[in-house]
């Protein structure tokens, strides 16, 4: 298997530099043209204990014709009320060595001319904390 990420997965990673600017991007390749990304520290806070997580994904060979799905965020992530964490989240998961809650969120109908890479982490972050 070759090491070489695909163009386009070289490009989101660029973009979610660009985008969050300020962090740390760790990458790994997956051996088929993607990789794994993992972007810290992201600010998160209410409704959660977390003022800051970190989030990860894999980022097919296939894109930008392919979604990153699914989303995975510190293990430690928990509201401040207590509540669970609900729908589309479960506990449990590891990524890239790291125990981690994974946030499913798919994206369905998604026009891959209008959302990238970055604007995907954007989205579940902001969905988070919506909740």
């Amino acid at each position: 298997m070759s090491q070489a990420l695909a163009k386009p997965v070289e490009d989101a990673i660029a973009d979610l530099s660009a985008t969050f600017g300020g962090t740390k991007i760790s990458t790994e390749p997956d051996g088929s043209g993607g990789a794994r990304v993992l972007i810290e520290p992201l600010a998160l806070g209410l409704p959660y204990r977390q003022s800051e997580i970190w989030m990860g994904g894999h980022l097919p060979a296939q894109l930008p014709y392919a979604d990153v799905y699914p989303l995975f965020v510190s293990a430690d992530l928990a509201r401040i009320d207590a509540a669970a964490l609900g729908e589309g989240m479960s506990t449990g998961h590891t990524f890239m060595s790291r125990l981690s809650v994974q946030v499913s969120r798919r994206s369905n109908n998604i026009d891959f001319d209008q959302q990238t890479v970055s604007m995907k982490f954007q989205k579940v972050l902001q969905w988070m904390k919506e909740r």
